[in-house]
């Protein structure tokens, strides 16, 4: 099982970890919601909790929920600008399908 990201999604959480004076990384999860069930969750984290699977990549620690795990495993979390939009973005090779919003998916 693992959870990887690029270099660009590193720097920037880096970047925004530097400015924000504290934190250890980022946590990705999903939640139920939207047209095809599943949408991804990610926030910035100060600590580690009992319960998180944790791995590193560029330096960054990615915390995964155990629930989260089975829906996200492979996954690999970039950043990129598109015109005058930047974001993350989701290769998840277990998604199915997803909605014409790009809100969610399905597995």
């Amino acid at each position: 099982m693992a959870i990887s990201m690029t270099e660009a999604a590193a720097r920037h959480v880096s970047r925004y970890l530097s400015r924000r004076g504290k934190g250890i990384g980022v946590r990705l999860g999903v939640k139920t919601t939207g047209c095809s069930g599943l949408a991804y969750k990610l926030e910035y984290v100060d600590e580690v909790q009992a319960d998180d699977v944790v791995f590193e990549d560029h330096g960054i620690k990615v915390l995964i929920d155990p629930k989260s795990l089975a829906y996200i495993d492979g996954t690999e979390l970039d950043f990129v600008r598109e015109g005058l939009n930047e974001g993350f973005k989701f290769h998840n090779p277990n998604e199915r399908d997803r909605c014409g919003c790009g809100e969610s998916f399905r597995i």
